[in-house]
């Protein structure tokens, strides 16, 4: 096809591609995101071909690339994606670690203009254009953007309450959407969320990583910044410090200080309204009589 639309988290994402350039082709995992057009909140014009960057254009950020093995962070390349920029424009230069061919890829986008333009060298005949590494970082440019926040954490709704559950690999997002799973609660997601104002309040939206994902939401109503522990333990959280903990679970590219600033800016707006606590827990059921007891 060469033009469809994808709706995650809200955001409405249209990706369009002209007559020789390559045919688009979502992932599995982009099939239920698909959409009836709306109107967009960005809009990728997809190319086939090498794009070479202006020349002068500064790199002011590079991510190498990192697998984990056995919990463990093995660098596997010293360059995996970098961030240029050139005046006001702005560049993602990467490659397509898990692409059976050869590809690489330059985003050119903006923090002001919703449209944006993406050319992939080593394309062929078809592509998708939300291939990782793309799908996270057109997501996180678009929570910037829009003054959400994009963080690693799983999220449930157990009885219309949303509780979120945030901390680093290893920290148990995975083992606590397991547990409220088993107890009949609604499992938004294990891994990354996007967190969004509603005007009345907050909400929180899952992000396609795995081929089975639904498009989910649930209302926000408790941040917890988890840990193991012997036993189960809530401390309350507020000012600096739960804005502080939460941040560092952010996903977030801090090489221009407007960046730090913004994201700042909405973590200490939501918690405000949004109680947070860190929760010490035992990988067992007892966890959750032991948030709804403290409710």
């Amino acid at each position: 096809m060469k033009s469809y639309s994808l709706n995650i988290a809200g955001y409405i994402i249209r990706f369009e591609s002209s007559d020789g350039d390559p045919d688009l082709v979502p992932s599995e995992r982009f099939l239920r995101n698909i959409c009836n057009d709306g109107y967009p909140d960005v809009v990728v014009s997809v190319h086939k071909g090498k794009y070479l960057l202006p020349h002068g254009a500064k790199m002011v950020f590079n991510a190498p690339y990192v697998e984990e093995i056995n919990g463990v962070a093995e660098k596997k390349r010293d360059r995996f994606w970098s961030i240029h920029k050139h005046h006001n424009d702005l560049f993602i230069k990467t490659i397509f670690p898990l692409s059976s061919f050869r590809k690489r890829g330059v985003l050119k986008y903006s923090l002001s203009s919703p449209e944006w333009d993406l050319w992939i060298d080593g394309a062929g005949t078809g592509t998708d254009p939300m291939e990782y590494p793309l799908d996270g970082l057109i997501l996180y440019y678009l929570t910037l953007i829009k003054g959400d926040i994009l963080i690693h954490a799983s999220g449930i709704n157990h009885s219309g309450r949303g509780y979120l559950f945030s901390g680093i690999s290893g920290k148990g997002k995975s083992t606590m959407a397991k547990l409220w799973d088993n107890a009949g609660a609604k499992v938004i997601h294990d891994d990354r969320l996007i967190i969004r104002s509603n005007g009345n309040g907050y909400k929180m939206y899952n992000t396609p990583v795995y081929n089975n994902d639904e498009p989910s939401e649930s209302l926000l109503n408790k941040i917890f910044l988890i840990g193991h522990g012997k036993t189960n333990e809530i401390i309350p959280l507020s000012g600096a410090a739960a804005v502080s903990l939460i941040m560092a679970n952010c996903i977030q590219h801090n090489w221009d200080p407007e960046i730090v600033a913004r994201l700042l800016g909405s973590v200490s707006i939501m918690c405000k309204s949004i109680p947070a606590a860190r929760l010490l827990f035992r990988p067992d059921m007892s966890v959750i009589d032991h948030i709804l007891e403290n409710e």
